[in-house]
């Protein structure tokens, strides 16, 4: 059995692990990331699908990758291109009229509805800004650890909870009650209290329910909202962008970073287990059955995963084992890629322009979102689904042959499980027929113009990528799964239940998307306790 000796060795080698390793070993260490997969970059790769067709596999699309992380790694040095959308999103509808969103057109696009909600647009927008301002500049500190520690490990945390208590207070008295709210209340009530028609709450309640297993009128779905409001992309906020070469040149960038400041990254090899020695964690077997130790062990995986799979129960104290029992896994996710040798022609606006470099939101309605999430709670997927398309080929003529075009589909509502004990290898292939009959809809003639296809069901995506239950954010982003609940109360601050153990992965503070703020965040903690 051989046997190898790092300052850290890092579990994953998804965007946060990269960022965490390359953050450790700009500050001295000697760092070991493992990955199972053959490819680093986790979720955020890009592979070939169809001869001559190169697409995202799962995540899809940029905004919340962090600024300070782009620089700090050097991330456009080492090849990253980010270019912004033309238009933000496009809502065509089923009576032939469409919502058409972006920068200078949003406001003249809602009035065709509604002239109230046109008026009622630049409110909204400056609410949502001022508190995702606040939200973006929590993302890269840890929030207060509760914990039981005594009050010498209570006296940080308290100062670190007064910082907060500062920053939140120069939110005036409506935007605290707004931030509260949004914390608590469904995507659909919040979206009621300034608008009527049902485009423009179609296309902002979206982004409650994108990656969230639940109805907009979910309680805590307007923080799933607000979640995906935080982003900026070339200092543009709350844009969305593509990555030239899709999401992999994102973690490919990371990788090179990572090399460059000495990271030793091994790829097709596991991590069998986590190797612990007088209650402290050591080091890791893998799966060809060699040992390694390090001072810290930094998991990034869904912490259900890293608990309950890859340590002993005996080793895990109880309240952990506890809390990732009934740690709330699976996002109703269905992802697909479709070459395809000609552009989508919508009915509603017909031709080529910028709606097609959008996000294409196929969902007309906060109601039919609802009936999606029911429909699917009752029969394993919805018939009516909510289908999210992009074509980051009309950005990017590197995935495609020339003339021909590729498009991603988000998909929703799908069980992460299906019920009756029916496996989703059995009806991949089924829903997948639904997904492309119901752009067909909407866009006569694109299901003839589908040369090849690339599925993953919530049960590909969780044996693919980790993502139990198909959980892109490693854990529901409801009330109790967030800030210093994430993972759980007492281990907010990157440091897991055991000594030398801890987690830089989506399911800490701040949650999901392609931030690299949980990377940044653990590297600080594992540097601090190093040191």
């Amino acid at each position: 059995m051989n046997q190898s000796t790092y300052d850290a060795i890092l579990i994953g080698a998804g965007h946060n692990g990269l960022v965490c390793a390359t953050y450790l070993a700009k500050a001295g260490l000697k760092v070991l990331v493992l990955e199972r997969r053959d490819v680093v970059g986790g979720a955020a790769v890009t592979e070939e699908f169809h001869p001559g067709f190169r697409n995202s596999v799962a995540s899809y699309t940029v905004s919340l990758l962090q600024p300070k992380v782009i620089d700090d790694l050097a991330l456009e040095k080492h090849g990253l291109k980010v270019v912004l959308r033309r238009a933000n999103n496009f809502l065509p509808r089923p009576d032939g009229s469409y919502l058409l969103t972006g920068a200078g057109r949003t406001r003249e696009e809602v009035a065709k509805f509604s002239r109230r909600d046109a008026d009622a647009l630049p409110e909204y927008e400056r609410r949502l800004d001022a508190i995702a301002d606040v939200l973006r500049a929590l993302a890269l500190e840890p929030p207060p650890n509760v914990s039981d520690g005594g009050w010498l490990k209570a006296l940080p945390e308290l100062v670190r909870a007064g910082k907060l208590g500062k920053r939140l207070g120069a939110l005036d008295a409506t935007l605290r009650n707004d931030l509260l709210d949004l914390f608590t209340i469904s995507a659909a009530e919040y979206l009621d209290r300034f608008f009527e028609s049902e485009p423009i709450k179609a296309v902002l309640g979206f982004d409650g329910v994108v990656g969230n297993y639940a109805s907009p009128w979910t309680p805590g779905s307007a923080y799933v909202l607000l979640h995906h409001v935080f982003g900026e992309v070339n200092g543009v906020k709350g844009a969305w962008g593509h990555a030239i070469g899709g999401m992999g040149a994102i973690t490919q960038a990371m990788a090179k970073s990572a090399m460059a400041a000495g990271v030793e990254i091994r790829t097709g090899c596991g991590v069998r287990e986590v190797v612990v020695e007088g209650g402290r964690a050591v080091g890791v077997v893998t799966s060809a059955s060699d040992t390694m130790r390090a001072l810290a062990i930094v998991a990034n995986v869904n912490p259900k995963l890293l608990y309950e799979q890859l340590l002993a129960p005996v080793a895990v104290p109880e309240p952990t084992r506890e809390r990732m029992r009934n740690w709330r896994c699976g996002s109703g996710t269905f992802r697909m890629n479709v070459a395809l040798d000609r552009l989508p022609d919508f009915t509603a606006l017909p031709g080529e322009g910028d709606h097609l470099t959008a996000g294409i939101i196929l969902a007309p309605s906060l109601d039919y979102m609802d009936r999606a999430y029911l429909d699917a709670r009752a029969h394993g997927w919805s018939r009516e689904p909510i289908v999210e398309m992009l074509i980051p080929s009309t950005l990017d003529d590197s995935l495609a042959p020339a003339g021909r075009h590729v498009a991603s589909l988000f998909c929703q509502h799908v069980a992460p499980v299906l019920p009756n004990g029916a496996s989703w290898d059995d009806h991949r292939e089924e829903v997948a027929d639904l997904m492309i009959d119901t752009v067909d809809r909407y866009a006569p003639g694109f299901k003839a113009s589908v040369l090849g296809r690339q599925i993953k069901s919530p049960l590909d995506l969780e044996r693919d990528f980790g993502l139990i239950g198909g959980d892109i954010f490693h854990g529901a982003l409801s009330l109790n799964q967030l800030f210093s609940a994430r993972p759980m109360l007492g281990q907010a601050n990157y440091r897991g239940a055991l000594p030398g153990l801890y987690l830089c992965g989506a399911g800490t503070h701040p949650g999901g998307g392609v931030t690299g703020a949980p990377g940044h965040n653990a590297a600080r903690a594992v540097v601090t306790d190093l040191r």
